[in-house]
Formats: structure tokens, C-alpha cells, sequence
């Protein structure tokens, strides 16, 4: 209840993530939901049933990092001054980042349903009634548990990466000891070996499976060609790209720091330094979806995707650069303190906008040629 009050009384954009999850929880439930029909119309087909209902977990788990960027910056599950003492303490206002994330996720898996069914024909009085009934089985009873079922693994996902994500961190011992020691540099961000390693095997996966394989990966619609080793290929990769991105983005920072910087190269690579494990991450996601693609556009010739394929794509590409916009938003609250405190001691706004600017050209600088190199590798072994 207290979470649906807090919703009443937010800002605008607030609101409009909120509804972005809800949107993308609807197109996965939508999804799920025709992998079931396919799967109640083709029983004899249990391998394939199992492999596009794998297909589903790529958007799943983008709509699930897309919940948990929006959870980190709703200004309701932000810890004040003043709401410890009325019970709101971090523990709770993490419950709540949990329960107003299932809220979103469980309102989208319900329009899912609604639009199902109204499609299948089973809801009338409205416009296209039974228009998807071919493809969505209409001929056949869905099993209402499979389908609650399977709508219910995004609102539990979501919520539950949320807490995780924001649960309360035990404070070391003496970290307040010294208001006015002056702060330590940023540490640099450890994952590159491990991004480069899970880099490497990805792209060595996908290679050896497109060589390799025998059969197709039964995706969604009318795209079948792809083996599924091919798909788990990318997933590694995306995993390192993910794993990489803040140690990149930190390197960049460093970069822009070199060769007798000035004011503004010198505020542009710090705050790149600082913001590296924020920022890095969703960008190194962007950067595997970029990637996979070119890569498909280089390589697929075939007829046009099917409607659910594109719906899954198109998820998938809208939620990670949402997530990649939440993130730089989460960026510019938490330094909005500092450049608070640089405006009073009289810096021109135009160097911050300028060092803005430098700090974009900077990543895409380094991230254009990595997506365009990776997209080059994958593509390579598929074009033979």
C-alpha cells in the first residue's frame, strides 16, 4: 500500500520509467505466452519448444536489468534524512525498491494476458478480436497454471534483482571516522581479464558453431537459420563486453587525463574514472547488442523476420539503451552535489556542458571501433 501511495505522488519521468518496465514486462509476457501456444499446438516437438522458450530469456533478462536501473533511481527507495525514525530505514526501503518493481513487472505481465486472450479471440468487443488465432493456437484450451506460471518469472526476477541490488552495505569501520580527509582516488574496475576471456570463448563458440552445427535454432517467427550454439556464443560474449565495459571506460578516463590536460579534460576523465562501474557495464551491454546486429545484417539474407522475432529484438534493443540512459541519469544524480559546489566556486557552466561533451566523443571513440570489430569476427565464420 505504501508503495502504491508513493507512486500517486511521484514526478512525471519517474512515472514514465516505471511504465517503460511495464511496457517491456508486456512484450516478455507476450512472448511467453507464444512460446506456450506453440508449444500446446506442437507437442511433438519438445526440443524446439524448450529452445524458443530459451530464446525468451535474452529479453527477459534485459527487461530484468532495465527494472533494476529504474529501482536504482527512484527517488522513493533513496535513503533521507528523517525516514529512519518513521521506520523507513535502508532494510525497508529496499523492500520497497522490491515491491514497487513487482508492481510494474506484474501490471505489464497482466496487459500481456489481456492481449493474448483478445488476440486468441477468447476476449471480444474489441477491435481485432481473434485476429492472432491461427498463430497464437485459438483451436486449442491454454493451460491457465503454465501461463500464470510463466508470467509470474519477470515480477519475481525483478523484484528480486532489485533487493539484491539495493540491499543495505555494512559500513567499515572507521570509513567516518575523518569528514575532512580528502577522498581516495576511484579503484580501477577488475573484470577486463575476465571480460577478455569470456570474450574470446564466446566469439570461439560461435565459431565453431556456425561451422559445425547441423541444425537450426527454431527462434520465433520465420528466423530458423541460426544454430543455437551460435546464440549461446553471443550470450559469452555479451557477458565479457559486459564485464569489460567499466575497465574500459575507466581507461578512457585515464586517456583524457594525459599529455598536460586542461580544466576541462582533467573534470571530463575524472568523472569518467568515477562514474566506470556505473556507466561501464550497460554500455559494454549496448555495445553486444550493436555487435550481434551488424553482425546479423552482414550475414542473414533470408526472408524478413517474423513478428515475434522482431518483437523480441526490438525488446531487447529498447531496453538495453533505456538501461544505458537510466545509468547516465544515476550518474548525474550522484554528482550533482559536486557540480553544485563547482558552480558556487565560480566555474562556467559552459566547461561542464563542454566536458560532457568530451566524455561522450571519448566513448564513442573507443566503443565504436570495439562494437565494429567484434561485429566483424561474429560475422566472419557465418558468411562462410
Amino acid at each position: 500500500m505504501l508503495a502504491l501511495r508513493l507512486a500517486r505522488g511521484t514526478r512525471p519521468l519517474v512515472l514514465l520509467r516505471r511504465l517503460l518496465v511495464a511496457a517491456a514486462s508486456a512484450g516478455v509476457g507476450f512472448l511467453l505466452l507464444c512460446t506456450l501456444g506453440y508449444a500446446v499446438a506442437h507437442p511433438e516437438h519438445p526440443t524446439a519448444n524448450v529452445l524458443r522458450l530459451a530464446w525468451c530469456l535474452i529479453p527477459l533478462a534485459a527487461t530484468v536489468h532495465l527494472a533494476v536501473a529504474v529501482a536504482r533511481t527512484d527517488p522513493a527507495t533513496r535513503p533521507r534524512p528523517g525516514l529512519s525514525a518513521v521506520g523507513l530505514g535502508p532494510a525497508r526501503l529496499t523492500v520497497l525498491a522490491a515491491v514497487s518493481t513487482a508492481i510494474s513487472a506484474t501490471l505489464g505481465s497482466a496487459v500481456a494476458l489481456l492481449f493474448y486472450l483478445h488476440l486468441r479471440g477468447d476476449i471480444t468487443g474489441l477491435p481485432f478480436d481473434g485476429a492472432g488465432a491461427d498463430l497464437l493456437a485459438a483451436d486449442r484450451p491454454l493451460p491457465l497454471a503454465a501461463a500464470l506460471t510463466l508470467l509470474a518469472v519477470l515480477p519475481v526476477a525483478a523484484s528480486a534483482a532489485a533487493a539484491l541490488a539495493l540491499r543495505p552495505r555494512r559500513a567499515v569501520p572507521g570509513d567516518e571516522a575523518d569528514p575532512d580527509r580528502p577522498e581516495a582516488p576511484p579503484a580501477a574496475p577488475t573484470g577486463l581479464p575476465w571480460g577478455v576471456a569470456l570474450l574470446a570463448a564466446g566469439l570461439a563458440v560461435e565459431t565453431y558453431a556456425a561451422r559445425g552445427a547441423s541444425g537450426g535454432f527454431p527462434l520465433p517467427g520465420r528466423f530458423d537459420g541460426n544454430p543455437a550454439g551460435v546464440l549461446a556464443g553471443w550470450t559469452l560474449t555479451a557477458l565479457g563486453l559486459a564485464m569489460a565495459g567499466p575497465s574500459v571506460t575507466h581507461l578512457c578516463g585515464r586517456l583524457l587525463q594525459t599529455l598536460r590536460p586542461g580544466a576541462t579534460r582533467l573534470l571530463a576523465g575524472r568523472v569518467l574514472m568515477d562514474e566506470a562501474q556505473r556507466v561501464g557495464r550497460p554500455l559494454g551491454v549496448v555495445c553486444a547488442v550493436a555487435s550481434g546486429a551488424l553482425a546479423v545484417s552482414a550475414t542473414y539474407s533470408g526472408p524478413s523476420l517474423g513478428p515475434l522475432t522482431a518483437l523480441g529484438a526490438t525488446l531487447v534493443v529498447a531496453c538495453t539503451s533505456a538501461t544505458l540512459l537510466t545509468a547516465a541519469l544515476e550518474a548525474k544524480q550522484s554528482r550533482a552535489g559536486t557540480t553544485a559546489a563547482l558552480l558556487r566556486l565560480g566555474a562556467a557552466p559552459t566547461l561542464l556542458r563542454s566536458a560532457a561533451a568530451l566524455r561522450a566523443t571519448a566513448l564513442i571513440a573507443v566503443f565504436a571501433p570495439l562494437t565494429w570489430a567484434v561485429a566483424e569476427i561474429a560475422a566472419t565464420p557465418l558468411r562462410g
